[in-house]
């Protein structure tokens, strides 16, 4: 079998399954995770296994809102932290966000080995851990109500890689900002969030950093122009058509 060159799209799935299935050894990574992580893959493909325009549009409105944010908060569940550990510390960094371990299949073992991960990286203080500071959001029955107060509750805008619906729809109803990465434009998540970005959260973790740093500087009018200008749905329609556009092109249909 010829190997794939570095530059392939392939090539970049492959190491992506080899830090997954690194992360379920390493016990961050559910044996669910694998399973959602085949989903996404199926996608990106799909999408052309690059960074479309409505991607972009996306990742831009996103930065905007990070950077307005008061009280900023990245979720951190076992596939984000296997896939791109350093990439999320930096974007906590640069945008001054915290950091919440928050996970669907919960145990303390898997917690412990996302924050000794996050921390590797570069972390410095991680929420959801402390038992003391615990609170639940309403509207939800998994495990994933149970959120830092100091995190997640108290936020106003929440990053949630690789997210499932119901958080996502119990994050809105708390009145949150929610920018959510999903491969899939017509899931729940993408759907519900304020900001879905269709994109392999490897990817677009580095070009959400590099937009944040470049509209960091910019003035609160610029930043409302870019958020108003915004409409989650309309992209969403954009990323389904591409979507198709690829189908047709791959079909070989005029």
């Amino acid at each position: 079998m010829p190997l794939i060159p570095k530059s392939h799209p392939r090539a970049e799935s492959l190491l992506i399954r080899e830090r997954l299935i690194d992360g379920f050894d390493n016990g961050l990574v559910a044996k669910e995770g694998l399973l959602a992580q085949g989903r996404g893959e199926a996608f990106d493909y799909l999408l052309g296994e690059k960074t479309g325009r409505a991607a972009k549009q996306a990742i831009k409105a996103a930065a905007a809102h990070l950077i307005q944010a008061q009280k900023p908060v990245i979720s951190v569940n076992g596939n984000t932290a296997a896939l791109c550990p350093k990439q999320i510390v930096r974007l906590a960094d640069q945008t001054k966000a915290k950091l919440e371990v928050n996970l669907f299949y919960a145990n303390e073992s898997r917690k412990k080995a996302i924050v000794r991960t996050l921390k590797k990286n570069g972390a410095k203080e991680i929420f959801g851990t402390n038992p003391k500071y615990l609170a639940k959001l309403e509207r939800i029955d998994s495990k994933r109500r149970i959120v830092d107060r100091d995190g997640i509750y108290a936020a106003d805008v929440v990053v949630v890689p690789l997210e499932d619906g119901d958080r996502t729809m119990a994050l809105r109803s708390a009145r949150k900002i929610v920018i959510a990465f999903d491969l899939n434009p017509l899931s729940r998540t993408s759907q519900t969030a304020d900001i879905t970005i269709v994109d392999n959260v490897t990817r677009a973790v580095d070009l959400l950093i590099i937009e944040c740093k470049r509209l960091a500087k910019a003035n609160p009018d610029r930043l409302e122009r870019i958020i108003s200008s915004f409409n989650n749905k309309d992209n969403l329609s954009e990323n389904v058509t591409q979507i198709k556009n690829n189908l047709t092109r791959r079909a070989g249909i005029a």
